[in-house]
């Protein structure tokens, strides 16, 4: 089941159920569910979405309304250097880099850090933000795992963990000004709830980026070359820390661009994972976001 937090035309945001391309409005039918995180707090998300959704009233058709971000009050945190081919680019940033990210790779403790508040979120077809005093930017494609203030994995996402490496290279202490800033992060369009969710073997991330009208960068990976489970993410991610509203963690990315790619204003970014979807965003100076 794929659940979604959407502006309708005549403005109001809703949460409901997507299904054949109309959106099955949940909000309203039960009082104490009033967000999309009041959902995933459910003991059962699923089955209390499918009780909302036999009961609901209002359907509405694809063109009346916009998937937005399906955030709430959550905060948004990644990890670092879960793939192979993470940690190679890593390396390749600088020298300085280099031994810091080969040894996170191979150590107990993953690399955590927080990506994002609410307000830094964009959802599908809305802007992300490059910085303008950096000149090596990349996007970072990452399933995205949803957990209520449980800490259950309770759906899956999809996360663009826009990144700027050349900040990041010249010092690893500057990775929050790498990571943190205006439109810094992309999730969507829907959240997959857990049962819906494909096995790991068959989920597949692609990235493809166009820029004036032709592909300029595509590439692959799967799932299952993440070095750490999620189960393991997720038990550090917990450890001494407490969310209140729920938390997304993006689990890293296997697709880095090139080391001579950098994105430019108006590329577009698009984010396929099986069983979600696709993300598309266009790019902007974050400066003007």
């Amino acid at each position: 089941m794929h659940v979604a937090k959407c502006r309708l035309h005549g403005g109001s945001v809703v949460f409901g159920c997507l299904e054949q391309d109309q959106l099955i409005v949940l909000s309203g039918v039960d009082p104490s569910i009033r967000t999309l995180a009041d959902l995933l707090e459910q003991p059962d998300p699923t089955q209390s979405a499918k009780q909302l959704a036999a009961s609901a009233t209002e359907r509405v058709p694809a063109q009346a309304y916009a998937v937005l971000a399906p955030i709430d009050q959550q905060e948004v945190w990644a990890a670092g250097v879960t793939y192979r081919r993470s940690k190679t680019a890593r390396m390749e940033e600088s020298d300085v880099a280099a031994s810091c990210y080969d040894r996170v790779y191979q150590s107990a403790r993953p690399e955590l850090f927080m990506k994002a508040t609410p307000h830094r979120v964009v959802g599908p077809n809305q802007p992300l933000g490059i910085r303008t005093d950096s000149k090596w930017d990349v996007p970072e494609p990452e399933l995205t795992l949803v957990m209520n203030s449980r800490m259950d994995l309770v759906g899956f996402t999809i996360g663009n963990d826009m990144s700027s490496r050349d900040i990041e290279g010249e010092n690893p202490l500057y990775l929050p000004q790498a990571k943190v800033y205006n439109a810094c992060c992309g999730l969507g369009p829907v959240i997959t709830l857990r049962p819906a969710m494909p096995a790991l073997a068959n989920i597949g991330i692609r990235l493809e980026i166009h820029r004036s009208g032709t592909v300029a960068f595509q590439g692959a990976t799967r799932a299952t070359e993440m070095a750490r489970t999620f189960e393991e993410l997720i038990g550090w991610l917990g450890r001494e820390n407490r969310f209140p509203q729920g938390v997304f963690l993006m689990t890293g990315t296997g697709v880095v661009p090139d080391s001579d790619f950098t994105l430019q204003p108006d590329d577009q970014v698009s984010i396929s994972i099986d069983g979600i979807g696709t993300l598309t965003n266009p790019i902007r100076p974050a400066g003007e976001l």
